[in-house]
């Protein structure tokens, strides 16, 4: 069974930077890990579109010497790189050598990763065979997010790219580190789920919304979805839908200023129903037209609804 894994942030103390000859503590490095097939590279080519000097594989042991030339460059000001499971048994020592970087340069560690069956299908799409080189793919899934968990303990964001294409990767990636960015930004996601099929594991809210009626047993919206407009005027017209609706509101309207301050840049709220086809898809359109109207950057998925 994959780990629940979620899009989320800690605050890690970042101890100061030591002067060099421009007046010190110049220079940022943000360090891309995660499991082989989250999109890594895609997010190395983000980073590289908004001027951070971009490397790939760098080997562990010249991350020192790198982050070095990052603060003392005049001409590097922000910098990128990718570490992964390609270190080999050399990543076990990735946690000291990230504690002595953050002595003489500011810096932030972004893991990628995703659900085994999304990296399974990845795997498959593009032919490639698995780093870890184990007899499958899925043994080298497993082997890998074990050997990656103590960096996983000490990344500052904790990024699932299950649900995200490379549009989507790109773009998150953009709001979080574009210059001149709200540092304090938030991306949701609102997401439609069947319970017969389990809960999504990315998310962080989940709602059930099985007490509403149900347009399955209305022969004519049997085989339509709750974006349809007979649909949702449907679910719409009951009042316990409408109530639900505003204490739900209210109550992300009271939560998400808590989780920006918290430094949270990804929150899943998760609606569920009983086929994640009818109700469940309703509430969740509804609920991004209702935070964006509130000023948040929204996106939505139903993960069981039919195509």
């Amino acid at each position: 069974m994959p780990r629940k894994s979620i899009a989320k942030t800690k605050k890690q103390p970042v101890e100061p930077a030591s002067h060099d000859a421009r007046g010190g503590g110049h220079g940022e490095l943000v360090v891309l890990t995660g499991m082989s097939g989250s999109g890594k590279l895609s997010a190395l080519k983000a980073f590289e579109d908004l001027g951070y000097y971009s490397v790939d594989n760098l080997p562990l042991e010249l991350v020192p010497r790198f982050a070095d030339l990052v603060r003392q460059s005049a001409e590097i000001d922000r910098a990128a790189l990718v570490v992964d499971v390609r270190e080999g048994i050399r990543l076990d020592r990735f946690p000291s050598i990230l504690k002595k970087v953050r002595k003489s340069l500011p810096t932030r560690v972004v893991f990628l990763e995703a659900s085994e069956d999304a990296l399974v299908r990845r795997f498959s799409e593009t032919r490639r065979p698995h780093p870890m080189g184990r007899q499958t793919v899925v043994q080298g899934i497993r082997a890998e997010r074990k050997r990656l968990d103590p960096i996983r303990n000490v990344a500052d964001t904790v990024l699932d790219t299950t649900k995200f294409n490379v549009h989507e990767l790109r773009a998150h990636i953009n709001a979080q580190f574009e210059r001149g960015a709200e540092s304090k930004d938030l991306t949701i996601s609102t997401t439609s789920f069947g319970f017969k099929n389990g809960v999504p594991a990315e998310a962080d809210l989940v709602f059930d919304v099985r007490f509403l009626p149900n347009p399955h047993f209305v022969p004519e919206f049997r085989k339509l979805t709750g974006r349809h407009p007979k649909v949702a005027k449907y679910v719409r017209q009951f009042p316990q839908t409408q109530e639900f609706l505003d204490k739900v509101t209210d109550m992300l309207k009271f939560l998400l200023p808590h989780y920006i301050d918290e430094g949270k840049s990804y929150l899943t709220v998760a609606f569920g129903c009983t086929g994640g086809q009818h109700r469940s898809v309703f509430i969740a359109e509804e609920m991004k037209k209702r935070l964006e109207a509130e000023g948040h950057r929204v996106k939505t998925t139903h993960r069981d609804m039919p195509r």
